[in-house]
């Protein structure tokens, strides 16, 4: 959350937060690396004590996260942990790739607005515009369905002049009463975390929960798999999220018949297609027909067709998605001028840092599995739970997920769980996707607080939204969220042969 939007009080709280963990890295680092653990081999020692030092930081975010993830992947090799290409491969993985090109196709949806086309084409149907249950429930699905492509704070931000002028024209006609206002702020930011399980790149936890299920337990999952698993979760999530917030929010006027019409009135002044819309347009469609496509051959002619592997290896979702940003590059929108959908000054100005957590994570997980570390910890984490079966572990690894993500980000709580999931199930001999997955759509689940994630921080520094309506709504849906993600786990697992 952005200084600007704290109060003096939470100012004097994230400054106490950052400066102690500032100090207590460092010091939980050098005690564990003291303290004798005869159980360790001496890379293991020495990783947990790395790994102590990179969890508080992470937790406490005394420097930026990404650097946090640098600081873990150096202290490993100054160590001895392993050797440097050991260590630092996990950067170029794949998976990164794909974050990297699914990053600049975003940006450039953004840059040419067309997340805000496909806002306003929804908002002017009648659909939106009759009653206040409809309006909370249509820009919700606007919000859910954009963040299932680009990040959750991206469409947060991107939603809020929408949402707000929503608000105003609802007012014009008659005032919908504050608690609606902050209903639909709340939907804004709930709607944008709970779309972006939707597909593989709508929030970093998801890539990287693919990328340690395929890397740490041997299962690839593909693009169009994913969707068949969190769709439906993700429609319950929805609904639920929409009947909480229409009970608790209401609206104390009924009639909004002319919201439609502005909203039109908002797309002619938006204008007609622009060459960079379609261009972009047209980047988004080829990525996901080809993200899609080897799945949809292999339920035509069986995943052993010759011809189906031949495409899978062809159009891996890193190459697609590398390939789909490189479109933006060459499909011109000015030939004359040599000006094309997006350029290098624009495509650097997406979220490196995520890519660099990303990679530090990814080694730090391999690192946890190569020496030990997470056998060790799966099990003493199984003594200490006494759980044992595998919904047993998977309802642990979601539970424990949604709490840290709480106080830290999705991506760091993505990052510091699903190795210790795995290895859990691994030395309970069960299978490790379900807790692996468990424990990476439960880090999408941080509602309580301003500070829980950023689509929080956006929607409550818009003046809309009482702490004590955050964190009322956020209780409520974290623990009805904990039973959905486990009971869609439960009952499409099997489906997919992952349990």
């Amino acid at each position: 959350m952005s200084q600007e939007l704290l109060s003096p009080a939470e100012e004097r709280f994230e400054r106490i937060r950052k400066t102690t963990g500032f100090f207590l890295g460092p010091l939980l680092f050098l005690t564990l690396l003291l303290i004798p653990i005869p159980a360790l081999a001496p890379a293991a020692h020495q990783l947990l004590a790395v790994q102590g030092w990179v969890v508080i930081f992470w937790v406490t975010e005394a420097i930026p996260l990404p650097a946090t993830a640098l600081l873990g992947a150096l202290l490993a090799v100054f160590l001895g942990v392993a050797p440097p290409k050991e260590v630092l491969a996990p950067f170029a993985d794949p998976i990164v790739f794909l974050f990297l090109g699914s990053f600049i196709l975003a940006e450039a949806i953004m840059i040419h607005g067309l997340h805000k086309r496909f806002a306003l084409a929804i908002l002017s149907k009648r659909f939106a515009g009759r009653g206040p249950s409809r309006v909370l429930l249509a820009c919700g699905l606007i919000t859910a369905v954009i963040s299932m492509w680009i990040s959750n704070s991206a469409t947060t931000a991107m939603m809020l002049p929408v949402a707000l002028g929503v608000l105003d024209a609802m007012s014009e006609v008659k005032s919908p009463g504050r608690r609606f206002a902050s209903g639909i702020m709340l939907m804004i930011a709930y709607g944008a975390s709970v779309g972006g399980i939707g597909t593989p790149v709508g929030s970093p936890p998801n890539l990287i929960g693919i990328g340690f299920i395929q890397s740490l337990a041997g299962v690839k999952i593909t693009f169009f798999e994913w969707m068949l698993l969190t769709i439906p979760l993700l429609v319950v999530m929805y609904g639920v999220l929409f009947l909480i917030l229409k009970i608790l929010h209401p609206s104390q006027e009924t009639d909004f018949k002319n919201l439609p019409d502005l909203a039109r009135a908002a797309q002619s002044q938006h204008g007609g297609w622009n060459r960079g819309e379609r261009n972009a347009f047209i980047a988004f469609c080829v990525a996901v027909l080809f993200w899609i496509l080897p799945s949809l051959l292999a339920l035509i002619y069986g995943k052993e067709h010759a011809f189906v592997h031949l495409v899978s290896s062809r159009l891996d979702e890193s190459v697609v998605a590398v390939f789909a940003a490189l479109l933006l590059f060459i499909l011109p929108i000015n030939w004359r001028e040599r000006q094309f959908t997006i350029g290098w000054s624009q495509a650097v100005r997406i979220d490196w840092g995520t890519l660099i957590l990303f990679g530090g994570g990814l080694t730090l997980g391999k690192l946890m599995f190569s020496t030990g570390l997470a056998e060790f910890i799966g099990s003493q984490l199984t003594e200490v739970t006494g759980v044992k079966s595998l919904w047993g572990v998977t309802g642990v690894a979601i539970a424990l997920s949604i709490l840290v993500s709480e106080a830290t980000s999705n991506t760091a709580s993505a990052s510091m769980i699903i190795p210790v999931m795995i290895a859990l199930a691994k030395s309970a001999g069960i299978s490790p996707v379900p807790p692996a997955l468990g424990a990476c759509l439960g880090a999408s689940f941080g509602f309580m607080l301003p500070v829980s994630t950023p689509p929080n921080a956006i929607v409550y520094g818009s003046g809309r939204v009482p702490i004590t309506a955050m964190i009322r709504v956020g209780v409520i849906f974290d623990i009805v969220g904990f039973f959905i993600i486990w009971g869609g786990l439960w009952v499409l697992c099997p489906i997919f042969g992952w349990s």
